[in-house]
């Protein structure tokens, strides 16, 4: 899953760290950790492995609600798509309930889950948990899919973006209340290896409906594992949510939020290199810093 927070160690560790500005871009700032202050191992991923699941899928976990836990399992070799590395996909999407279920939902031998972790979320404020999936079509390519449980029987809510062509993909930027609704939103990037679109989804009714895109975004390096190359964060002071996701070359950060009901770029950083490693946040408001890794080797902080 995308790592919002540091931990207090991580913060102590970047405080301690002496800075070289190397960029700058209106109020932002992008300055390179000297080698050594910090060790790429804070942007690995740290979920239990999931059973029966994928080589190096995980257990999304969730505080309360009816559903505790998701995980992928069934791998798959049957969508020759590759698009994570390993053309490795999951047949079947799991879950344990509050009260100690495992419920499945299998899909057809046309389908497969394009992704390694699911996300958990209450996005309608129902109090009821939503699975957020990656669900692809061997025919149509990728998917946002919504799932939930209903009696004894986990199922598919909603589905939305179909891209409509084979070996096409979507990858989750955020889930979060970037509208200022009072429920979560779903972004995710289309085709972010050729010219990606950030979409913005909202589910209300048992229905997914777009509110917002821009153009021009990749969270994710074709053949990489790592899909968490975005941040939430309130970037503009509003007290909503908004984004950090890279340029479509992934040599840009671009910042992006609801106003007024639009979309709306409010800057877009320019970086030494390419974005390489998951987005991490640290602080809030004024103090609000971006760290990531740089396909340089750096790691770098990006602050006002």
């Amino acid at each position: 899953m995308r790592a919002r927070f540091l931990t207090a160690n991580l913060c102590s560790i970047v405080a301690s760290a002496a800075l070289s500005v190397s960029a700058t871009a209106g109020e932002w700032r992008v300055d390179r950790l000297d080698p050594g202050a910090f060790d790429r191992v804070a942007f690995a991923e740290t979920g239990a492995p999931a059973p029966n699941g994928l080589p190096d899928g995980s257990i999304a976990r969730h505080a309360g609600g009816d559903i505790r836990a998701a995980w992928y399992e069934a791998p798959t070799n049957r969508y020759r798509h590759a698009i994570l590395g390993d053309g490795i996909e999951a047949g079947v999407l799991a879950v344990e309930t509050a009260d100690g279920r495992v419920l499945r939902h299998v899909l057809d031998d046309l389908h497969v889950f394009e992704d390694r972790t699911p996300r958990l979320a209450d996005l309608d404020g129902d109090g009821r948990v939503e699975v957020i999936a990656i669900r692809a079509s061997l025919v149509e390519g990728g998917a946002l899919a919504v799932y939930g449980v209903d009696g004894d029987t986990l199922v598919e809510r909603a589905v939305a973006g179909s891209i409509g062509r084979a070996n096409r993909w979507l990858n989750i930027a955020g889930i979060d209340d970037f509208l200022g609704a009072g429920d979560r939103q779903i972004a995710y990037v289309k085709t972010p290896h050729i010219g990606g679109t950030l979409y913005v989804y909202r589910f209300q009714d048992g229905q997914l409906s777009r509110v917002g895109s821009l153009y021009g975004f990749s969270n994710h390096a074709i053949g990489a594992r790592e899909q968490r190359l975005s941040a939430v964060a309130d970037i503009n002071g509003d007290g909503n949510a908004d984004l950090a996701v890279p340029s479509a070359d992934r040599r840009d950060l671009r910042l992006v939020g609801f106003v007024d009901g639009a979309l709306t770029e409010f800057a877009a950083i320019k970086l030494p290199a390419r974005v390489e490693t998951a987005i991490l946040t640290e602080g809030s408001g004024p103090g609000l810093a971006f760290l990531v890794g740089l396909s340089d080797g750096a790691i770098y902080r990006i602050s006002r």
